[in-house]
């Protein structure tokens, strides 16, 4: 820790907020040594054998990362594969059923359609029926009147 006689507080502002401070410490001392110096490396006189080793290591980690790395994106394009594939089912999944439910809803309609015609004749059997027999009730009562009127 500092001494107090190195350490000089110098008040600079002084206001309802707070207070400012400069603190000044004291110059540092020229010749100080610093205490633990590093020693120089040493030079190790390596062998052509040792040159050696050290190149096949190198060229062994070399090799070893390279295949590391084919392999990781080796099992990348069977995971793009995968999803790939998986897509595909899922969009002819979708297809299947969209497929289906259209069908479904065109034989709906296609029955709808029969029962609304059906009905429709039905309706227009009723109507030949009635027609047919005011036909008949008019020329029971009136047989006159209809010569008079295909004359005309």
């Amino acid at each position: 820790m500092a001494a107090a006689e190195e350490i000089k507080i110098k008040e600079l502002d002084k206001r309802a907020s707070g207070q400012a401070f400069e603190v000044i410490l004291a110059d540092a001392v020229p010749d100080a040594k610093c205490e633990f110096p590093l020693p120089p490396p040493k030079k190790k006189d390596l062998s052509l054998e040792e040159i050696q080793r050290k190149l096949d290591a190198a060229e062994e980690r070399r090799k070893n990362h390279e295949a590391e790395v084919l392999k990781q994106l080796a099992e990348k394009r069977e995971h793009e594969k995968e999803v790939l594939k998986k897509a595909q089912e899922e969009n002819n999944n979708y297809s299947k059923m969209a497929e289906e439910k259209l069908n479904q809803k065109m034989e709906a309609n296609k029955e709808n359609r029969t029962a609304i015609m059906a009905a429709m004749n039905e309706k227009f059997k009723e109507k030949d029926k009635k027609l047919e027999e005011v036909r008949k009730n008019k020329e029971t009562k009136d047989p006159s009147s209809e010569e008079g009127t295909s004359e005309n």
